[in-house]
């Protein structure tokens, strides 16, 4: 432990969890009572630059460095699936410091919203009884997980004090649900040749978990299935074109994106392109010439949603958090709540929020108090089917991670979005979700002023929650190249 901080070790007695706890194999040890708030940390060390690294070795001179986790050597997956065997295993022996500490556990990631992602999964994966809400360090470019809920944006500091700091938030933090997400993505198999019809594809990590479904209520015989969640936001069109652009440079030229800072100003540069979208975005891969989308207002009723010719990238948003702390949808006025059928963007609903935007000019109004992107509806499900031959390929983009989607000139692929159940999160004071259900949300919301009407519809489908897995494979392994899986 750092020397200066001698005065807070009653402080971080809060956090500290037994060593028995962490390690099976470890003796039980006398411990008089549970901490207030014990914590598990995952860190990505490879996040942010040089902070990720720092980061993980500050949590491991605060608090027991046994439960401060890296995960570029230990997936979150086997490590909760050790310590809760463990945890039931003590309960059984009648041990009420384990009892207490499975109750007030709380779970601590730092990392992009991708890692933050990843471990969202693996927690829902797990069906654990009580699962541990969650707080998010942000380490990322964009950081909209934490932004949402109030952890800020910007990289942290990694001295112990900047730690202690948030401990302090982390003990104070109260617990809020957000919804899952289910993501599928189907396409033809070739009936000769080879079994992929497409490019092998770098697709995120809450994709890799399903790359290829072979048996189950979601394969369709003679296609090609990948399946996912998400918990922020799924984008296409131009928007994910920058966004892969960015990554493609980064994965390039690692040495170039060492900070935060020269992330967002060189995503800014590359983002200008939007600004003159006719020239490097034909019509062809506007939204409404490449896909047929449709909405769910009620169990196994699906409704066309039409789609404005000019809109070049569609949001579908869980969280009031887009584009570094941007939030598209806004607060519907009285009237379009009343017109309309829309609501403010709850995070607990049950449903997303699909909007879309022209161009960046376009995409300027968010920067307006009030601003935001053109309203196409909220639905409990979503579907788009992309027409043969029209475009060879599009950009989709899955919490903050962007992908090259090819498009079979001869076979459609359909994308399908549905409500997943509710994972838990942690929320500061200063959190900009808001919660259907929750009595510390606002019941009065500010009004807007509003664009011109484009078709809505909206869904409240009480449809039961699909089962989707990630723990085991939510992220790819370093050593498998995605190329190579059949």
């Amino acid at each position: 432990m750092a020397t200066n901080f001698h005065y807070d070790f009653e402080f971080l007695r809060n956090f500290l969890i037994p060593n028995y706890i962490l390690q099976p194999e470890a003796e039980v040890e006398s411990v008089p009572c549970a901490p207030n708030c014990p914590v598990l940390v995952f860190v990505n060390s490879r996040s942010g630059g040089q902070l990720g690294g720092s980061l993980l070795s500050t949590y491991r001179s605060l608090l027991n460095e046994k439960q401060v986790f890296d995960l570029g050597e230990e997936a979150p997956d086997a490590v909760l699936r050790r310590i809760f065997l463990n945890l039931e295993k003590l309960k059984l022996n009648g041990d009420e410091i384990a009892v207490d500490i499975q109750k007030k556990l709380r779970l601590i990631v730092a990392g992009g919203d991708g890692t933050a992602g990843w471990l969202l999964g693996v927690v829902c994966d797990l069906k654990l009884s009580h699962p541990p809400p969650i707080a998010t360090v942000p380490l990322g470019t964009g950081n909209n997980l934490p932004f949402a809920f109030g952890w800020g944006k910007k990289n942290p500091g990694t001295d112990p004090n900047s730690v202690v700091s948030f401990l302090n938030q982390v003990l104070k933090a109260r617990e809020m649900k957000i919804d899952n997400w289910h993501f599928l993505m189907r396409m033809r198999a070739p009936t000769e040749g080879s079994c992929d019809p497409i490019a092998p594809l770098e697709l995120p990590h809450s994709l890799h978990a399903f790359h290829r479904v072979t048996e189950g209520e979601h394969n369709v015989e003679g296609c090609l299935t990948f399946r996912g969640g998400f918990w922020n936001y799924f984008s296409m069109g131009m928007d994910a074109q920058v966004s892969y652009a960015f990554h493609s440079e980064r994965k390039l030229h690692p040495e170039k994106f060492k900070n935060q800072l020269v992330n967002q100003s060189t995503y800014a540069k590359i983002g200008s392109t939007w600004f003159f979208a006719p020239l490097f975005h034909p019509s062809s891969m506007n939204i409404s010439q490449m896909a047929k989308v449709e909405i769910m207002k009620c169990h196994g009723d699906w409704k066309t949603l039409h789609i404005p010719h000019g809109i070049r990238s569609v949001v579908c948003l869980n969280l009031p958090s887009f584009s570094g702390g941007f939030n598209p949808w806004g607060t519907p006025n009285n009237r379009k709540q009343h017109d309309r059928d829309l609501t403010p963007p709850y995070v607990d609903d049950g449903l997303l929020e699909v909007v879309g935007f022209r161009d960046a000019w376009h995409g300027l109004v968010l920067l307006a108090p009030k601003g935001h992107g053109t309203r196409l509806a909220q639905a409990h499900r979503i579907r788009f089917e992309f027409q043969k031959g029209v475009a060879d390929h599009t950009y989709m983009r899955i919490d903050g991670e962007p992908w090259k989607q090819p498009l079979p000139a001869n076979e459609s692929v359909v994308v399908e979005i549905s409500h997943l159940g509710q994972v838990n999160m942690l929320a500061t004071s200063n959190c900009r979700s808001k919660s259907a259900n929750d009595p510390l949300t606002p019941s009065r919301h500010e009004e807007d002023s509003d664009e011109e009407d484009f078709e809505e519809d909206s869904t409240q489908s009480g449809e039961e929650f699909r089962k989707f897995g990630a723990a085991d494979t939510f992220k790819i392994p370093d050593e498998i190249d995605i190329s190579h899986l059949s």
